[in-house]
């Protein structure tokens, strides 16, 4: 066997710490939650959890909040050049000869909060009722065009595979509030409308050590696989194999001093403790009649996404720091007033009442949640456009996010989109700046907020970002 350098320094290290610590001890210091290895906050947060409610395939930003009344008289009008101004177009739309404006079919209502009010969709009566809630941001665009480059941006700031997740960042600055429990939890909803893959990369840990990634929690059967024993398993005899394995991973870690050992035991260890925590966790028969009546009858069956905001809240009681919901299906470039019809009554009244359901129960000033897609959708029809009926393409150069709870400047509109919602013309708002600011909410420097990997030290916002701090209270 050759000795190599490095070798030689791992073995002479591992040496030195089994003779301070013992093989015992540091078979039981695998066993224990890691430590916050960024030693938490930079400074003090507004915010220590978060809940973000990703709309997957980019909802129509011109349906739902930025109202563009004058569209009415541009009705089937080709779009002008000066507006496209030779922007990039998808494959989709790339080929039509004419660019129709298709204003909305809905009417939108203002919601007076105590400023100029929110404007927003009829679709949106429930969420309506706590705009005063809300810190709408309408000038948010992005780099990519299609969904998944979009969709991995949004969620990791970067087009490429291979970087963590907001929620991974946010799980290893943040470190666990539950011992019980994953920090970083991710819920998928089926939508009406066209639908786009999802990648469990977009909840990926990437680099960071694998306990940050997130724990998918399933709508059927037991929520995490393998949850429950195998017959003829007692938790005494699983208790024992777990002793086990963690002392030959105690003497692999000495010989190797490979931290992902660590990382996998850490990971077995939860494992074992969701076996309790879970089946108490997804027991919904502990909740009042009044918190069915605001989440409304849906959210008493799996797989719905009121009952996911209903278990996001379960969650976020109980410690959880980052909760992932998906809702599928906003990828409306044919019959949009069909789908989104169906998509908003799904989602409506249970994100409006998750935000109550916070509020009452005094968790929503330290916790943010955030809402939006990976982009928006164009002013102009794709396909063929009727007085009932139109499609949108894809649009990243201006769409709409919100934030609300945590520290946000609660009843602010932010930033503005020309007369056809087409391009920015007041105070833009990029992925990675929201993503600093998010950061910020939650206690971080996102320049400082690093981990060095292959000889870097990467973080979120890459080299790019800035707090935004109009958005902040």
């Amino acid at each position: 066997m050759s000795l190599t350098r490095r070798r030689f320094f791992q073995g002479t290290a591992a040496t030195g710490l089994t003779g301070m610590l013992g093989s015992t001890a540091l078979a039981s210091s695998l066993t224990s939650p890691p430590a916050t290895p960024t030693g938490g906050p930079h400074f003090a947060p507004k915010a220590r959890r978060v809940i973000y409610l990703h709309m997957e395939g980019g909802p129509s930003q011109l349906d739902l909040f930025d109202h563009k009344p004058k569209l009415h008289e541009r009705f089937d009008t080709d779009l002008p050049s000066s507006i496209r101004n030779g922007q990039r177009l998808t494959g989709m739309t790339s080929g039509q000869k004419r660019f129709p404006v298709a204003p909305s079919l809905f009417r939108f209502d203002k919601h007076d909060n105590g400023g100029d009010g929110v404007f927003m969709s009829e679709l949106l009566p429930h969420l309506g009722s706590v705009a005063d809630e809300l810190c709408v941001i309408r000038s948010m665009h992005t780099d990519a065009i299609n969904h998944e480059p979009a969709i991995t941006f949004a969620q990791t700031g970067n087009q490429q595979p291979g970087r963590p997740s907001f929620g991974s960042w946010a799980s290893y600055g943040l470190g666990s509030d539950n011992k019980d429990l994953p920090t970083f939890v991710v819920m998928i909803t089926q939508g009406f409308g066209n639908m786009q893959a999802l990648a469990a990369r977009f909840w990926g840990n990437g680099f960071l050590p694998s306990e940050h990634q997130g724990c998918k929690l399933r709508s059927s059967g037991d929520p995490v696989l393998y949850l429950s024993d195998p017959p003829g398993v007692s938790r005494a005899d699983r208790r024992k194999m777990l002793d086990l394995v963690n002392a030959f991973a105690a003497r692999e870690r000495e010989r190797t001093l490979d931290p992902e050992i660590d990382a996998r035991v850490a990971q077995q260890e939860m494992a074992f403790r969701m076996q309790a925590s879970v089946p108490d966790l997804v027991d919904l028969s502990d909740e009042q009649q009044s918190t069915w009546d605001l989440y409304g009858e849906e959210a008493k069956q799996p797989g719905t996404f009121a009952q996911s905001c209903l278990m996001a809240r379960r969650l976020n009681e109980r410690g959880v720091r980052f909760v992932q919901l998906y809702m599928r299906g906003w990828d409306a470039h044919g019959n949009l007033p069909g789908e989104i019809r169906k998509q908003c009554k799904a989602v409506d009244q249970p994100i409006a009442a998750l935000l109550k359901d916070l509020r009452r129960r005094g968790l929503l000033d330290d916790t943010l949640v955030v809402w939006g897609g990976e982009f928006g959708r164009t002013v102009y029809s794709q396909g063929g456009l009727s007085k009932t009926n139109y499609g949108r393409d894809h649009h990243p150069r201006a769409f709409t996010m919100w934030m609300a709870g945590g520290g946000v400047n609660r009843g602010n509109v932010y930033g503005e989109t020309d007369d056809f919602g087409y391009n920015i013309v007041r105070d833009p708002v990029s992925v990675h700046d929201l993503h600093a600011t998010l950061l910020h909410l939650l206690g971080f420097d996102h320049e400082r907020l690093t981990y060095r990997h292959q000889g870097r030290d990467y973080r979120l916002t890459d080299v790019f970002g800035r707090v935004i701090s109009d958005l902040i209270a």
